[in-house]
This record gives structure tokens, C-alpha cells and sequence, in this order.
């Protein structure tokens, strides 16, 4: 089967009340478009600077039954379109005054499908996530969906090819990423070979969506097919990215490469 996915890569401001305003019009643009699924970045919700601290960073956190996420579902179902999109939640945890670093998958009638908590936190290039950010305890677990079966992680997790690894291995299409990958040297680099490497080494579809250079992230999102083919790539500024996603297409790779049926786990 084809569907058509939307990768919004579009500036996340520091008011979520400007990001909810921004996020109605892709919506509507996106739907326009004939797409089926769209993603929004990593924490689109609100944007703070790589070295906000846990005071300023708790001035912008939600539940999961806050305002924000009510509109974007209420979005969805106006739209009756799929959508991915991270914000900053509060912590479940009342011994833990971080905040954690969430995506919610949300269908087509703005009920929720899943949650995921960022596992692996970003404390690298002289960042450190987890002084603001408390780690999620569990993998996201790959959901049926109307396109297929939809896997995800985050950013940073990229570099963690185990994570994928288990997207895949629980039988995930399409694995999705939201970003907000910062800019820095050969980082452009690391995101398109990740990106490729993560999507043809598991022979499914990788779809990353980041933050433009405004918000000093590198831009660049891309989807990538089973056998490692850039189908679609944006450049640095504000874009909504549309590609055409052939499931089948897994099945015709795995015929020419057929690794994922010939790992030893035993070994490993």
C-alpha cells in the first residue's frame, strides 16, 4: 500500500501558544497536500536554549491533558489527519523535579495511540540533557496504524543502533524521528549518514524531522527508503517535506537483501 507522510519542519518558538497557531495552518496545508500522517520536530511544544536550566525549563512543561495537547488533538480530528508531536511533560515521579522529554502518536479522530518517553538523553558536545530531563524506562513499542506498522525514537537515539534494531525486530514499517539535532562540526554529517545507515541496516523506511536553522538545529529532514535512498531531504529554513511511502518497497529490498532474516542472535 501508499500513503503520504509530511515532515513539518518549521521554527518552534518559545510561546506554545504561537507553535499552536503555526501548527493549525501545516495542518490544514498538510491535509491539503493529500498527506495521511504528519510529524512535527522534537519538543515542538516550546523552544529553550541547549543550556536552560531545570527553573527555566519547568516554565514550560504540560501534562498530557494540558491545553497544547488538547488543541493538537482536537486539531487532528478536525483534520482527520495522523500526527506526531514531542513536548515537555511533568514528571510522574514525585521524588524527580525534571521534566520528561515526550512524543505522542495521535490518530485521525485525536485519540492517542502512543507514548513515548526519550530514553537516551542528549549529554554530549558539551550538553547535558539530563540535567533538566528525566530518562524514560522503555522502549516505544511499534503500533498498528492504518500505514503500517509505525516505530519511533528520538534525536539523539540515533546513535544508539539498538534502538532501532527493536523497532524493526517488533515488525515496525517505518520508524519515525523527531529532532532537534543543534548545529556543530560534521554534525550534518552524523545526521544523514545515521538517518541512512539506521533505515538500511533494519531495510525499513526512516522518516527524521528537525528543527530549522532558526532554532539552531542543522534542518535537513529526510525520509529514507529500505535500501538506504533518500526519497525526500529539506534544506536548512522552514519546509513541509511530502513523500510517498510504497510499503511494498520493504518486501523488494529484503528479496536483494535479505539480512534482517539472516542475523545469528545467538551470537549476539
Amino acid at each position: 500500500m501508499k500513503f503520504k507522510l509530511a515532515l513539518a519542519q518549521v521554527e518552534s518558538k518559545k510561546s506554545a501558544g504561537k507553535n499552536l497557531a503555526a501548527a493549525a495552518k501545516i495542518i490544514e496545508k498538510a491535509k491539503q497536500k493529500g498527506a495521511q500522517l504528519l510529524v512535527f520536530p522534537e519538543l515542538f511544544m516550546s523552544s529553550l536554549p541547549p543550556d536552560a536550566d531545570l527553573t527555566q525549563t519547568q516554565q514550560h512543561v504540560e501534562s498530557i491533558n494540558g491545553p497544547f495537547v488538547t488543541a493538537m488533538r482536537e486539531l487532528a480530528d478536525r483534520w482527520q489527519l495522523w500526527l506526531v508531536f514531542g513536548f515537555r511533560e511533568q514528571n510522574a515521579s514525585v521524588s524527580d523535579s525534571r521534566v520528561q522529554n515526550t512524543v505522542l502518536v495521535v490518530d485521525e479522530a485525536g485519540e492517542i495511540q502512543g507514548v513515548y518517553h526519550k530514553t537516551h538523553l542528549y549529554d554530549a558536545f558539551g550538553t547535558q540533557e539530563s540535567a533538566t530531563v528525566a530518562p524514560g524506562n522503555k522502549l516505544f513499542e511499534p503500533i498498528k496504524t492504518p500505514f503500517g506498522k509505525i516505530g519511533l525514537f528520538v534525536c539523539y537515539e540515533l546513535r544508539f543502533p539498538e534502538i532501532a534494531r527493536y523497532q524493526a525486530l517488533h515488525e515496525a514499517d517505518l520508524i519515525i524521528v523527531p529532532a532537534a539535532w543543534y548545529q556543530g562540526k560534521q554534525k550534518l554529517n552524523h545526521w544523514q549518514t545515521l538517518v541512512t545507515a539506521r533505515a538500511l541496516e533494519n531495510t525499513v523506511f526512516v522518516a527524521a524531522c528537525d528543527l530549522p536553522a532558526t532554532n539552531q538545529c542543522i534542518g535537513h529532514s529526510l525520509v529514507v527508503d529500505p535500501a538506504g535512498e533518500i526519497l525526500q531531504q529539506a534544506g536548512t529554513q522552514d519546509q513541509m517535506l511530502l513523500a510517498t511511502i510504497d510499503l511494498q518497497r520493504i518486501s523488494q529490498v529484503r528479496q536483494f537483501l535479505p539480512a534482517a532474516n539472516q542475523r545469528r542472535a545467538e551470537l549476539y
